[in-house]
């Protein structure tokens, strides 16, 4: 008789619990309860969401990001508690789903502390990759990437030998401007950026897949995940969000890894990295119906941010942190309606024209480049 070992519960702290991220990873983790303990949850918002999710998943640690009453008064309050959840001794993965700059302190305390960190918080290897990469060779702990585009890398590589990997290639869906006449955008409104096409995603995020400030920022954490020079990292619009990404070896093979436009999948991935389990929520794979998958050029003239941003980490120091910035507070100003939506574009340049040289030695020198970018933005449009 075959005695089977059933699998050791994992700890889970979720940092953004009340996000798009956040709300996603619950579903997956609710269905894989066998596996995965919730024993931490912080949210920015005072909300009955945040509440909700407490009461359903029981964890031990609660925490408030901003100061308010809070629904119980056993939860913790404050940003400290961002680094609280994450360094807890009953927490084996962190998966850290804060949109921004606001996550950088937890993922660098998680990764001294020896955690896996499951980072859907693309900021902190842009503004912080060297320091990251530090913080993991002195704890012990480890990051496995939460976007599609990188999951999709991380699962195409397989372990194999970087020396193997001849270039990735990210996918961009091209957002809801793929079609529009640059000189239209001038135009853009609000409500026109936030329509995408493909995904359903946080108000933040869904800005910057229609500027493709994140596929900027995407390059830049490909090349700190995967030790990969600027000019083996390269970016295509695929209008489908199928392919997420692609990986062609030295001897001219391509994998790619395709599955139906959900984060999902990507979630529970980062979770069990490198096992697989099965999950009944993630529908099966129908390629007829995702047909046809197309490919296209960048049109660089409509998303300047690309071009910018990929510059940027190519200058390295505290420049990625000035792009980050710059780009967060301008669309933060055009979620306002205070700036045009080519505003955004114009914002960043400006910002990396006056702020960008200087090393990132250190978390004060990236904080300080990044708090100093936001004031140039805001001046620039007397904010």
């Amino acid at each position: 008789m075959t005695v089977t070992t059933p699998p050791r519960t994992r700890r889970v702290a979720l940092l953004g619990s009340t996000g798009s991220i956040g709300t996603t990873a619950l579903r997956v983790l609710e269905r894989q309860r066998d596996r995965f303990r919730v024993t931490a949850l912080t949210a920015f918002a005072n909300s009955a969401l945040l509440e909700e999710q407490a009461a359903r998943f029981a964890p031990t640690f609660v925490g408030l990001v901003h100061n308010g009453t809070p629904h119980d008064s056993r939860w913790h309050t404050g940003r400290s508690c961002l680094i609280e959840a994450a360094t807890r001794a009953d927490v084996d993965i962190v998966l850290n789903a804060v949109v921004g700059a606001a996550g950088l302190d937890a993922t660098l305390a998680a990764l001294e502390a020896g955690k896996r960190v499951a980072l859907a918080n693309k900021e902190t290897l842009v503004m912080a990759g060297d320091l990251a990469s530090a913080a993991a060779a002195r704890g012990g702990g480890e990051i496995v990437p939460v976007d599609s585009e990188h999951s999709a890398i991380l699962q195409c590589i397989a372990g194999r030998p970087r020396e193997e990997v001849r270039r990735v290639i990210l996918t961009a869906s091209g957002g809801p401007f793929r079609e529009w006449a640059p000189e239209r955008l001038a135009s853009a409104t609000v409500d026109d950026a936030l329509h995408h096409p493909t995904w359903q995603m946080g108000r933040k995020i869904t800005i910057d897949s229609a500027t493709l400030a994140n596929k900027a920022l995407e390059v830049i954490e490909a090349h700190f995940l995967f030790g990969l020079p600027y000019d083996r990292i390269d970016v295509v619009v695929h209008p489908q969000s199928v392919v997420h990404s692609l990986v062609e070896f030295v001897d001219g093979s391509v994998l790619a890894q395709l599955s139906a436009p959900t984060m999902e999948l990507p979630v529970l991935y980062a979770l069990t990295h490198p096992e697989r389990v099965p999950d009944t929520g993630v529908r099966p794979f129908d390629p007829v119906a995702c047909s046809p998958l197309t490919f296209e050029p960048v049109g660089h003239d409509r998303f300047p941010a690309l071009r910018m941003g990929v510059a940027a980490g190519r200058a390295g120091g505290v420049a990625p942190a000035v792009f980050n910035a710059a780009n967060e507070q301008a669309v933060a100003l055009f979620l306002e309606r205070r700036i045009t939506f080519n505003d955004i574009a114009r914002a960043i340049d400006s910002a990396l024209d006056t702020l960008a040289a200087g090393p990132a030695e250190s978390r004060d020198a990236v904080l300080a480049a990044d708090a100093e970018a936001r004031r140039h933005v805001r001046s620039l449009f007397s904010c």
